[in-house]
């Protein structure tokens, strides 16, 4: 943005870089903007502890889980932001995770998707873009 002296600036890619954003655009899924999940979604939807390994979950299969359900609610979605759902057995127990993922601008402008846990609104502050409104995400 013109006009403005910025102290720091992290970007999108310096986010990937560090491990604190990761990058799942290259799934099957076929979304048209690239996709990003937080460090902490990745650990705690993706990543299967032991007791889930053993019953024979793998981070390609959640990932894929994953994706499947943000791409269903991105069909019955109009906007920027879309809020889902997505069930991940942790210590052998099912655990509902709310999640949003949300269409902002990247480092050079373009439309991206950040996926987040629904509370962790401060990472979303620097992610959303009023001029991205009412496009379709998949």
């Amino acid at each position: 943005m013109e006009g403005f002296n910025y102290i720091s600036v992290y970007t999108r890619a310096e986010a990937i870089e560090d491990g604190v954003l990761i990058d799942v655009s290259k799934t099957e899924a076929g979304f048209k903007y690239p996709v990003a999940v937080t460090s902490g979604v990745w650990a705690e939807v993706v990543v299967p502890d032991e007791k889930a390994k053993k019953c024979g979950e793998s981070e390609r299969g959640r990932l894929w889980d994953l994706i499947s359900m943000m791409r269903i609610s991105a069909k019955q979605s109009k906007g920027a932001e879309i809020k889902f759902k997505v069930i991940a057995t942790v210590e052998g127990k099912e655990k509902l995770h709310d999640l949003r993922a949300v269409v902002g601008p990247g480092d050079r402008g373009e439309p991206v998707v950040l996926l987040c846990y629904l509370m962790k609104i401060n990472i979303l502050q620097f992610y959303v873009y009023n001029g991205i409104e009412n496009q379709n995400i998949s």
